[in-house]
């Protein structure tokens, strides 16, 4: 009688599955990495001031106003320019969504001080607790 001839378990992974699956992920987030970062191209001013905590998961509305006049409100993809009186039905619509929202203004450097001013009361009147000025750090 011949022995029945036992096979030893087999104890390796095949890892080049898993290898394919992570570059494909790697590639995705490489192609999706730079349109995730959105905004309005503004010259910010300048102003020594500390930086802003900001965590990654802590919501943000951000207002701009361009050196032309026009309002642009970060919902969405969009970039079209919309009026103020827009600004302040959109935003009190965010702000009563979420209360503990941070509202930032990021204003040209060149534009009145009158501009920034009616946009913050805009906003306040949204019913935002506290705006906020974005600046860039002076130049050394």
């Amino acid at each position: 009688m011949a022995k029945a001839m036992r096979r030893k378990p087999m104890s390796e992974i095949n890892v080049v599955p898993y290898i394919d699956v992570m570059l494909v992920l790697l590639v995705i987030f490489m192609v999706t990495a730079p349109l995730m970062t959105q905004g309005i191209k503004v010259d910010l001013p300048e102003a020594a001031s500390g930086p802003l905590e900001v965590d990654d998961d802590e919501p943000m509305l951000v207002v701009s106003v361009k050196a032309d006049g026009s309002y642009y409100i970060n919902l969405g993809e969009e970039e079209e320019p919309v009026p103020l009186k827009e600004i302040g039905a959109m935003a009190a619509k965010v702000i009563a969504a979420n209360p503990g929202i941070k509202v930032l203004v990021e204003g040209d450097e060149n534009l009145p001080y009158g501009v920034i001013v009616s946009l913050m009361d805009t906003l306040q009147t949204a019913g935002a607790r506290s705006v906020g000025l974005i600046t860039e750090p002076p130049a050394s």
